[in-house]
């Protein structure tokens, strides 16, 4: 067993043990870009790093992503850009139609539900979800008049 024990740390040691030695370079290429490596190979201007210094694997972003939009980016004209605003305006105008449609039968379907039936009154919590669907319907047309409004 002992043998066993000794061959396996043996066998351990023997492949963790070169990667330990590994050295890693950093190398700056003829354009100024860095590479890291554990190949110096023929690359000029390597500096050896140590074991102590962290590497990052992530390099810089190329080019600005804040960039000002080119000159010649595509622009919309002022009667195709009114169109549009004019065909917005029209699609609010009907979700808002659609949606006072629902809003008023949400609320026909809960006064429905809070009329006591047979002298009984409906319990809150069995009113709750015909509630919510009300101020749902209710927030969605406040949001569409106030898009409408916000309309040039």
């Amino acid at each position: 067993m002992m043998i066993l024990r000794t061959l396996l740390l043996l066998s351990l040691a023997a492949v963790t043990g070169p990667v330990l030695a590994d050295t890693l370079y950093k190398c700056a290429d003829a354009e100024g870009r860095t590479t890291y490596t554990n190949n110096k190979g023929n690359a000029k201007n390597c500096t050896v790093l140590s074991r102590e210094q962290p590497v990052s694997s992530f390099s810089a972003p190329k080019a600005n992503p804040k960039a000002p939009t080119p000159g010649d980016f595509p622009k919309v004209g002022a009667t195709e850009q009114k169109a549009r605003d004019g065909d917005r305006r029209v699609i609010l105008e009907q979700e808002l139609a659609t949606e006072q449609k629902s809003l008023d039968d949400a609320r026909k379907t809960l006064a429905q539900q809070e009329a006591p039936a047979g002298g009984q009154s409906k319990a809150p919590e069995r009113l709750k979800p015909y509630q919510d669907t009300v101020q749902l319907h209710e927030r969605n047309v406040e949001a569409l008049k106030k898009e409408i409004g916000n309309l040039k």
